[in-house]
């Protein structure tokens, strides 16, 4: 897979078919995008472009208070986008400067200028360009004289297009786990590096992993108790996750914990990969510490039957 970085050095791509976009999740609804930009690629013997952008867009235009947390890291999404077929990926960095670009400025200097392509694959309700001035119509007339073909993937193949990546944060965040792989078309993940916490999990017989995320606009899953699987140096397990303030023991910081079935090793400075399997519960204030420790033995029992 080639991930370019610098627009102004772009190899020349024979017959290039490309498509625009965020692509936050590369869910099920990107999946027909990208689906269409391989078959037209085939079909002139082309080759497919996808172009997505750095930092999400939204990030750079929405109110500031008003914070986006992006379903994928950069290299999560490389990945994900590989998997489907994709081998060339160009990154564009996003800013104040770019939105701003008028669309026929955007067709001219941007796409024609720097990609020079055969085809453009959109969606059905595509807009670009200063305040979102650009649509299909102009992409398509301005092809005349550009020497391009643009297809509009129709509405009822991207009807949930446009609100996805919205209904599947709203998911996370609400502990919807299976909603939200519904829409992915694969459980949730995220990466972090296993810190030092105050080691309290293993004097009542559940030593944790304490992650730090180091993407601090990565979307972290409401608060409460997962069924998870775990991947810690391409090795698999299976365990069950924390989320949250930690009330029992009076915490004030929220923290991520993980507990590894039939693991103890020392892992500390390691970065591991979990995949949401199951929300369990919210989490629960405990008057006493044995209270807390008979709950974690039923939580332990579920996560296993949400862990085959």
């Amino acid at each position: 897979m080639n991930v370019y970085k610098d627009i102004n050095s772009l190899p020349l791509f024979n017959k290039a078919v490309i498509t625009t976009g965020s692509f936050d999740g590369v869910h099920l609804g990107h999946a027909q995008i990208i689906s269409q930009l391989i078959n037209e690629a085939k079909r002139i013997n082309g080759t497919p472009v996808l172009i997505t952008f750095y930092p999400h867009p939204k990030q750079i235009v929405q109110i500031k208070d008003k914070p986006l947390f992006v379903l994928n890291t950069p290299e999560e999404k490389y990945e994900l986008l590989q998997k489907m077929g994709i081998e060339n990926i160009v990154v564009v960095p996003f800013d104040k400067e770019f939105s701003e670009m008028s669309a026929k400025i955007y067709i001219y200097d941007f796409l024609v200028k720097k990609f020079n392509p055969s085809l453009i694959v959109v969606g059905y309700d595509h807009r670009f360009g200063n305040n979102r001035e650009g649509d299909f119509n102009l992409l398509k007339n301005e092809g005349i004289n550009n020497n391009y073909e643009v297809i509009e993937i129709p509405e009822h193949i991207l009807k949930d297009i446009t609100i996805s990546s919205t209904k599947i944060r709203t998911a996370l965040f609400s502990g919807e786990t299976d909603t939200a792989a519904a829409y992915l078309g694969y459980n949730y993940f995220f990466s972090g590096i296993v810190m030092e916490g105050n080691k309290l999990g293993r004097t009542i017989g559940y030593p944790t992993a304490n992650l730090n995320i180091a993407n601090e606009n990565k979307l972290i899953p409401g608060n409460g108790v997962y069924a998870v699987d775990i991947f810690i140096n391409k090795k698999f397990y299976k365990g069950m996750m924390n989320i949250g303030n930690r009330p029992t023991v009076n915490g004030k910081e929220r923290t991520i914990e993980v507990n590894i079935f039939n693991f103890n090793e020392d892992i500390y400075g390691e970065e591991i990969k979990i995949i949401l399997k199951k929300f369990l519960r919210n989490e629960i204030k405990f008057q006493e510490l044995e209270m807390l420790t008979a709950q974690l033995k039923i939580d332990e029992s579920q996560s296993k039957i949400f862990n085959v």
